[in-house]
C-alpha cells in the first residue's frame, strides 16, 4: 500500500489530513515506533513516545495536528491527524485482512439438528453442533467445536470462535465477536438454604440476550436469568475470564475488564468503564458513564453519573484518596500521640 494510499484512506475518515513528506513509498505494514523498519507504519499519540520520532526508522509515522515534524528525520514521512490512535487502529484493521474461523459452507462433521434455519454465506466449522431451533444468521461464522443448545438465535455477521458453548435459547445480536472458551447461558447462582444446612437449587428458567456490536473476550461466562432476561446492551466489550451473574444488566457500550466479577440482579449504566478484578454484590445499580477502578469492590449503588469510583469499599474517588492520605500518616500521628500521652502522664506526676 502507497503512502498516498493510506493518506486517501484516512481522509475518507478524519476529511483533514496533512502528509509531509514522500508519497509513493510502499508501506509493508504496522510495528511498534521504537521497533520500526523501512516500510513499516507507527504512530504516536502519548507524548512519552515522542522521543522516538528522531531515531525511528518507520517510513510513515501517524502524529496529532499539534506535533511539529520540521525537525524530525528525513527520511521519513507523516501523516498529520486529529486522532492518530483511532487512526492507526483503523490502518490495523486493514492490514490484519479477515480471520479464517472456519471454511466457507458447513462442515461435513458438522452436527445440525431439526428445523435450523442458517441464512446465506454461513461457515459452521468441524464438530460443531447446532441443536434443534437454532436460527443463524447471513455471513456469521461459528467456530470448531462450538455448540449452540437448542433455540439459540444467533444474528447476522457474528463470529462465534472455537469451543464456544451456547445454552439453550441465547440470543446473539448482530456483528458480535464471541472467544474461545466463553459460555453463554450456564445457569444462575441459584440456591435456597434449608433448615437443614443444605441447599435447594433455584431453577433458571430465564435466557441470556447479547445486543448487536458486542465482543465477549476468552473465558468469559454469563449466566442465564433465574427469570427473565440477563441482558448485554449494544457495543458493549468485555475482556478475558469476567464473570456476569445471571439476571444482570449491562448498559450500552460499557467496558468491562478482565476478572471483574458482578453479582446477581446489578444494573450498570451506559458507557461505564469497569477495571479489571472490580468485584460488585448483588442488587446494585451504577449511573450512566461510570469509571470503577482496577481491585474496586463495590458495596453499594451509585446514582451520580460521571463519577470515578475507588478502592474497597468503593467510593468516589477524591474522598477515597483523602482516606489514603490519612493512613499513609497514621504512622506519625501514632508517634505524636505517645509523645501527648507520655507528656500527660508527666504532667500528671508533677
Amino acid at each position: 500500500m502507497l503512502i498516498s494510499e493510506i493518506r486517501d484512506y484516512l481522509e475518507r475518515f478524519f476529511g483533514n489530513v496533512e502528509l509531509y513528506g514522500a508519497s509513493g513509498v510502499v508501506i509493508t505494514g504496522p510495528a511498534k515506533i521504537e521497533e520500526a523498519s523501512e516500510g513499516h507504519v507507527s504512530f504516536v499519540s502519548n507524548e512519552k513516545y515522542l522521543r522516538y520520532l528522531e531515531a525511528t526508522k518507520a517510513s510513515l509515522v501517524i502524529v496529532g495536528s499539534s506535533v511539529g515534524i520540521g525537525e524530525y528525520r528525513t527520511g521519513t514521512s507523516f501523516i498529520r491527524v486529529s486522532d492518530p490512535y483511532t487512526a492507526f487502529m483503523l490502518l490495523l484493521q486493514k492490514f490484519a485482512g479477515p480471520r479464517v474461523i472456519a471454511e466457507p459452507g458447513i462442515a461435513p462433521t458438522a452436527v445440525i439438528g431439526k428445523g435450523v434455519r442458517i441464512g446465506r454465506g454461513v461457515s459452521i466449522g468441524e464438530y460443531a453442533v447446532i441443536g434443534d431451533g437454532c436460527s443463524v444468521g447471513d455471513h456469521s461464522v461459528i467456530g470448531s467445536h462450538s455448540v449452540l443448545l437448542r433455540d439459540v438465535c444467533v444474528g447476522s455477521d457474528t463470529t462465534v470462535f472455537p469451543r464456544v458453548t451456547c445454552y439453550e435459547g441465547t440470543i446473539i445480536g448482530s456483528r458480535v465477536t464471541i472467544h474461545s472458551g466463553s459460555v453463554l447461558g450456564s445457569d444462575g447462582f441459584g440456591f435456597a438454604p434449608q433448615e437443614d444446612g443444605s441447599y435447594l437449587k433455584i431453577p433458571q428458567l430465564g435466557v441470556v440476550e447479547i445486543g448487536d456490536d458486542c465482543e465477549i473476550g476468552a473465558n468469559t461466562t454469563i449466566d442465564r436469568a433465574t427469570m427473565g432476561r440477563t441482558v448485554i446492551g449494544k457495543g458493549v466489550k468485555i475482556d478475558n475470564l469476567v464473570q456476569i451473574a445471571h439476571n444482570c444488566r449491562i448498559g450500552d457500550h460499557t467496558v468491562i475488564a478482565a476478572q471483574a466479577g458482578i453479582s446477581g440482579s446489578v444494573t450498570v449504566g451506559r458507557y461505564c468503564m469497569i477495571g479489571g478484578q472490580a468485584g460488585f454484590a448483588g442488587h446494585l445499580e451504577l449511573a450512566d458513564r461510570i469509571q470503577v477502578a482496577a481491585k474496586s469492590g463495590l458495596s453499594k449503588s451509585f446514582s451520580d453519573a460521571g463519577i470515578t469510583l475507588r478502592g474497597t469499599p468503593a467510593q468516589p474517588m477524591r474522598d477515597q484518596l483523602k482516606q489514603e492520605a490519612l493512613v499513609r500518616g497514621l504512622g506519625s500521628m501514632k508517634e505524636r500521640l505517645e509523645m501527648l500521652e507520655a507528656e500527660l502522664r508527666r504532667i500528671r506526676q508533677g
